[in-house]
């Protein structure tokens, strides 16, 4: 996340504007988002419905064992057509803003 946050402005100049997803609660969220200093989009998804529907779900990976999103960045289009995907086991292993600048420019 915090990739999101240093870049913010570069995402933006490249139409870029990032949205997170996660399995917590709106307060949790919301406290994560005041706390860390994050300034984009936080979307709470606690059923995991939209992490399912990206096939997201990293079954028993969280910290009780528990279902957590799979660490992953998207970039779709303004038709919600899915264009670059990094995809990672890791959730210490995340795409480097460079990366996804990089993916965007290619997509224009």
């Amino acid at each position: 996340m915090r990739v999101f946050k240093n870049n913010l402005d570069k995402f933006h100049e490249a139409g870029i504007r990032p949205v997170a997803i996660g399995i917590d609660p709106p307060e949790v969220s919301r406290d994560l988002c005041r706390k860390a200093g994050y300034t984009f989009t936080f979307l709470s998804d606690p059923k995991a419905e939209a992490i399912r529907r990206y096939d997201l779900v990293h079954a028993g990976a969280g910290e009780k064992g528990e279902d957590i999103a799979r660490p992953a960045e998207f970039l779709v289009d303004s038709s919600g057509t899915v264009r670059w995907v990094n995809l990672t086991e890791n959730y210490w292993v995340r795409a480097r803003a460079e990366q996804i600048l990089e993916a965007a420019k290619t997509l224009r």
